[in-house]
């Protein structure tokens, strides 16, 4: 298989890249006690919905772009590689949830709001153990006479959800784990702001109590899966853009730091560690490649292809992210190197969905299912 981008693909690369960088502006996160409250959100968001990317995953029968898994996992990669703080995780989340659960009319309603004025949306489905994929959830829904349901409870850890118009709340349903649409400046909508490790990302816990929520026909253990294979994918790709920001930062300083007369990339150990670098960042990039392609197969060649670029890419991303810190030394520690922001945007990366090891017993099952389906 050839993972080379097409003439297309490098065009949108490069132009996401170019873009990102003249726009994204960590400044304000490189300060002692700063957190995800002082991120240039609102303003970078502003300027993606010029550009379109909101629509990027709405299909063009809805006023979107109806862009392909690959163009999603290039633009996501170059958002990783500048840590671009912005909605468009929680965003595309919520898209790919409406579009897997939501109604003909849910859709219509809902999905030009994001392509043409960036309504912003957060998937909201974890209970307290931060298991979004759970069976169970800490909201629970009930149907009132006059056909209307009320969502009470909370969910967990939700990315976005600061600011979200827009919010897929998992609820119990007659003890069935559904989605609903609930307006995020509805009455009975509470977010509680969280100090996450990852200060460029927004994260909240959401608290409902009597909100009117509009159930979703789509079953959560046909949605799950779908929505989890593209989460899985968006994820890896951030971390391979990450990667890449982190080997090119570290092959810069090392070749300028001096120590003993020569740059300290001059020295064996120096070198060993950027080839791993390099190594994991071309096999993530590869990964991930292989991941957007195979949203568009079976649904099992897609959760294959996606655990495996979600578990490889998380531990790479947070290995690289180490080894950067140890070759910058004491300066990379400190508030003002953007390495702490890598760091942490790889553990957060590799926590929300589980860990590696998670994602490998995802593979085990799904090989084994395979393995004992009669054909």
């Amino acid at each position: 298989m050839n993972f080379s981008l097409s003439e297309d693909h490098t065009v949108l690369r490069d132009a996401a890249a170019d873009f990102l960088r003249d726009q994204v502006d960590l400044a304000p996160l490189l300060v002692p006690g700063a957190d995800a409250q002082q991120a240039p959100y609102d303003a970078l968001w502003a300027k993606l919905c010029e550009l379109g990317w909101p629509a990027m995953a709405v299909p063009e029968a809805h006023g979107g772009l109806g862009m392909s898994e690959i163009d999603v996992a290039i633009v996501l990669r170059e958002c990783g590689r500048t840590l671009a703080p912005t909605p468009l995780l929680g965003t595309l989340a919520g898209t790919w949830a409406l579009l897997a659960a939501g109604s003909p009319e849910q859709q219509t309603l809902w999905l030009p709001q994001v392509a043409e004025a960036g309504l912003r949306m957060a998937l909201a489905t974890a209970p307290a153990s931060g298991d979004a994929g759970a069976a169970d959830a800490d909201v629970m829904a009930t149907l009132h006479a006059d056909g209307s349901y009320r969502l009470s409870g909370s969910s967990h850890f939700v990315i976005d959800a600061p600011g979200a118009q827009l919010l897929v709340v998992a609820a119990m349903l007659d003890g069935a784990k559904r989605l609903f649409l609930v307006q995020g400046e509805a009455d009975g909508i509470e977010t509680e702001w969280l100090a996450w490790r990852d200060i460029t990302r927004q994260v909240a816990h959401v608290h409902v109590k009597d909100a009117v929520g509009d159930l979703m026909p789509g079953d959560w253990d046909s949605t799950w899966p779908t929505l989890r294979n593209r989460l899985h994918l968006a994820l890896a790709a951030e971390s391979a853009g990450g990667l890449q920001a982190v080997l090119d930062d570290t092959t810069a300083y090392v070749k300028e730091r001096v120590a003993f007369g020569r740059p300290i990339g001059a020295y064996q150990s120096i070198k060993h560690g950027l080839a791993d670098m390099l190594a994991q960042t071309e096999c993530t990039q590869t990964a991930v490649l292989y991941a957007a392609w195979a949203q568009s197969q079976d649904e099992r060649t897609a959760t294959l292809a996606s655990a495996m670029a979600q578990a490889y890419a998380s531990e790479a991303y947070r290995d690289a992210t180490h080894r950067s810190i140890q070759m910058f030394g004491a300066i990379g520690f400190t508030w003002e190197m953007k390495n702490h922001l890598y760091f942490k945007r790889a553990r957060a990366n590799a926590e929300w969905l589980g860990s590696a090891a998670e994602q490998r017993e995802l593979i085990a099952r799904t090989l084994e299912t395979a393995h004992a389906t009669p054909h």
